[in-house]
């Protein structure tokens, strides 16, 4: 009678743990189903985050590009104008005028290539090349307007 009582809690356990892992796996299969739509759905997120960082970096670029540009064009206003003004110099001096000119506008020329050949390469890098970038045209243009002022005297 022991060994019937003994098999029958046997077997009713068996098939209780049978069962409960039937349930188990079923939902098992639901949350894995759920956690691979919630890794889908933060994955679009992700892209539509990455597409509009893409977009006001483009953007920000743009906008930088159209200020140096016009940096450029009133830099080399002033120096076609400083360049018309040391023709009338003494020979001696128009030499100066005209070598440090020509250095000018090469450090011009270089800057603008710079920027032109830049590519993106990450926030932290663009932050870089912008704080460069806007120091060396600082300098440059520091440099010109020396250049014009020291002539005027």
């Amino acid at each position: 009678m022991k060994k019937t009582i003994l098999a029958l809690a046997v077997t009713a356990f068996l098939g209780g743990v049978t069962l409960s892992s039937c349930q188990s796996s079923a939902e098992k299969v639901e949350n894995a189903q759920d956690k691979v739509q919630e890794a889908q759905n933060d994955a679009d997120d992700a892209q539509i985050d990455l597409d509009q960082a893409r977009e006001d970096s483009y953007k920000e670029y743009q906008e930088f590009k159209k200020e140096s540009d016009k940096n450029f064009i009133a830099r080399e206003k002033s120096m076609a104008e400083f360049k018309a003004r040391i023709s009338k110099e003494k020979k001696e001096n128009r030499a100066q005028y005209e070598k440090k000119l020509a250095e000018l506008e090469q450090k011009n020329s270089d800057m603008k290539k710079k920027m032109d050949d830049y590519k993106e390469e990450g926030k932290d890098k663009w932050d870089s090349f912008k704080t460069e970038f806007n120091h060396d045209m600082d300098e440059l243009g520091k440099a010109i307007s020396d250049l014009v002022k020291d002539n005027k005297k």
